[in-house]
């Protein structure tokens, strides 16, 4: 059974956050990535002319609020939701995402495996959604709980290959600087981009690296991985 494409929009004003995640929506067979938008003035454009079924939504933007879409008409009469992704961690804001109806709200920096996990499930609920015309109880009872579902709290070891992992895990402890950019690190390991990405990740899911944004001009900031106990 051929299944349809779910077209998503990025919103997103990082430059290297955007192209993160979409490289994760680019692995995955079912969902299309039809745009990316840094402000929400390209936002409010790109949603009359692609019409996305999902968005990934930051927050802060450099002309307004991401939570600005939740009241504008465009998103209000599509048939579209909305993944929050925001360093927004006030009560406030997270309570007027979930009212207005937010799928999923994930607080930066982001976890590549728990967006990965958002984006399956939102997957799951829309096949449901296409599939059930009418619903019982049981029904509903499911597109909540993948609205709601706790986090597989693995390993995330899948797919990662021993030696690769440990090259670059020793590239960070043999090296005498702090932090560095997934560009630094592929300059020293001579693994790809996408790799790299994949292994930091992986990395900080286990413990091994946590991750902070170091800021330079206004509006791009850096993500920058450094050793957990440095």
């Amino acid at each position: 059974m051929q299944h349809e494409s779910i077209d998503v929009l990025i919103v997103e004003d990082e430059k290297e956050l955007a192209q993160l995640h979409a490289e994760l929506i680019d692995k995955h067979p079912r969902l299309r990535l039809v745009g990316i938008a840094a402000s929400l003035a390209e936002a409010q454009t790109l949603m009359t002319s692609v019409k996305p079924q999902l968005v990934l939504l930051d927050n802060y933007l450099p002309d307004g609020k991401g939570l600005a879409l939740f009241s504008d008409s465009l998103l209000m009469h599509a048939n579209c939701s909305v993944i929050f992704i925001t360093a927004a961690s006030d009560m406030d804001t997270c309570s007027l995402a979930i009212r207005n109806g937010a799928f999923d709200y994930i607080l930066k920096p982001v976890s590549w495996r728990r967006l990965n996990q958002s984006l399956e499930r939102f997957v799951q609920f829309a096949e449901q959604q296409r599939t059930w015309k009418i619903v019982d109880q049981q029904n509903v009872d499911l597109l909540y709980q993948l609205q709601a579902k706790n986090y597989r709290q693995d390993n995330g070891s899948k797919g990662i290959e021993e030696n690769t992992l440990a090259r670059v895990q020793r590239f960070f402890n043999e090296s005498d600087r702090v932090s560095f950019s997934v560009d630094e690190v592929v300059s020293n390991t001579g693994l790809s981009k996408t790799t790299t990405r994949r292994y930091l990740e992986h990395c900080v899911e286990a413990g091994f690296l946590r991750v902070e944004m170091r800021y330079g001009k206004i509006g791009h900031p850096r993500r920058m991985y450094r050793r957990s106990e440095v």
